[in-house]
């Protein structure tokens, strides 16, 4: 993984977190994301999806991490969307299956998910994981259905 960057100017509202590639994080990963969700006013129904998306995510990338390294969560929220992205250093470069359990799971509780793979020279391969949740609008009042 490469040194700590500067968040853009914009990312005022960006939480990052960095934790050790192990799974016994997950749990603060997931109460982070509800936190996130909530401040952000998204529905229970999305909080619930957003905890289970993220947990899946970060599940994967830390199967593929490097014993002992570190795991990076950035969240996002903007005014349409809360996006995430884990990313962890790995010895392999293959990207996460798409055609996997984990990866259906992925999609159908997020609006949008990607992964990629990027090659850290000698120093082996950046794994990322990427998902948005987008907020629900309640339809106006009054609006004919």
């Amino acid at each position: 993984m490469a040194d700590w960057e500067p968040p853009p100017l914009h990312a005022h509202n960006d939480i990052e977190l960095w934790l050790g590639a192990d799974l016994v994080h997950l749990p603060i990963v997931r109460s982070v994301v509800a936190t996130v969700a909530t401040r952000a006013d998204f529905d229970l129904d999305a909080i619930a999806d957003l905890r289970l998306a993220v947990d899946e995510a970060c599940s994967t990338l830390i199967t593929r991490a490097v014993p002992g390294s570190t795991m990076r969560c950035r969240f996002t929220v903007t005014d349409e969307e809360l996006r995430f992205t884990g990313s962890v250093h790995s010895t392999t470069d293959s990207a996460p299956s798409t055609k996997s359990f984990g990866w259906r799971v992925l999609t159908t509780l997020t609006d949008s998910v990607d992964t990629h793979v990027t090659s850290n020279g000698h120093q082996g391969h950046q794994v990322d994981i990427e998902l948005a949740k987008r907020r629900m609008v309640a339809d106006s009042p009054g609006a004919g259905a």
